[in-house]
């Protein structure tokens, strides 16, 4: 019963720290999308799942100097821990809409 019970306990957590797409969408679309100046789409299909996976890496570091230096308006922001906070869920958007995916998004 003690195993059922952790069991249930652990899958439950890891549910509760994932990311979520439609959080990075909305993400995405309050945060991002004034400095980026692209649709949801747009920005998800610049790259591979492999390449947003890479980006997002140690703290989204590549991410941040990527997108920095084509929007160096950005920088401020992509550098805030707001954006750290946003970063799990934006990627988890990014990944699900990325070129490779076949999947289009509905954001504009």
């Amino acid at each position: 019963m003690k195993k059922i019970i952790l069991t249930a306990f652990s899958l439950m957590l890891a549910f509760n720290a994932s990311a979520d797409v439609d959080k990075g969408q909305k993400y995405y679309l309050k945060y991002l999308r004034p400095h980026f100046e692209y649709n949801g789409q747009d920005f998800a299909s610049q790259h591979l799942k492999v390449e947003w996976k890479r980006l997002f890496k140690k703290d989204s570091a590549r991410f941040i100097k990527e997108y920095s230096k084509k929007h160096p308006e950005s920088k401020e922001f992509l550098e805030s821990d707001t954006f750290q906070k946003i970063a799990p869920d934006v990627k988890d958007f990014a990944m699900k809409y990325a070129a490779d995916s076949g999947e289009l998004a509905s954001c504009n």
